[in-house]
């Protein structure tokens, strides 16, 4: 079986994230770097609370929910933002990173950093 097809096959197997693979983050910072090199941070509590810094150092806070495999938030301060924002879950360890799209739609670098 050619690898690439035995790649999607075991892709295809895996379990829907949930909130278990978000364990790690909550004692812990999710770090979004921008491509200007400016970072935002983020804090996931349990319970389905977050609290994040903007990349201009401005602070904001609402609720998440997992949601088809993803991390859903919601904005609620400082001024609530309608709809939610949803991304891939991706399963890391400390000090793992990944590539993703921002809000904004820019391509940006997340590592999941130890302690908050």
């Amino acid at each position: 079986m050619p690898a690439v097809i035995l790649m999607s096959l075991m892709l295809s197997m895996q379990a829907p994230a949930s909130v278990s693979d978000l364990e790690t983050a909550f004692s812990n910072t999710l770090v979004s770097t921008y491509p200007d090199g400016r970072t935002a941070r983020l804090w996931l509590a349990e319970g389905g609370r977050f609290e994040g810094q903007d990349r201009r150092g401005g602070r904001n806070a609402g609720v998440w929910q997992v949601r088809d495999g993803k991390l859903c938030l919601s904005q609620r301060r400082p001024l609530p933002l309608p709809g939610q924002f949803c991304t891939p879950i991706v399963r890391v360890a400390v000090g793992g990173s990944w590539t993703t799209r921002a809000m904004t739609g820019e391509n940006i670098r997340v590592t999941l950093v130890a302690g908050r």
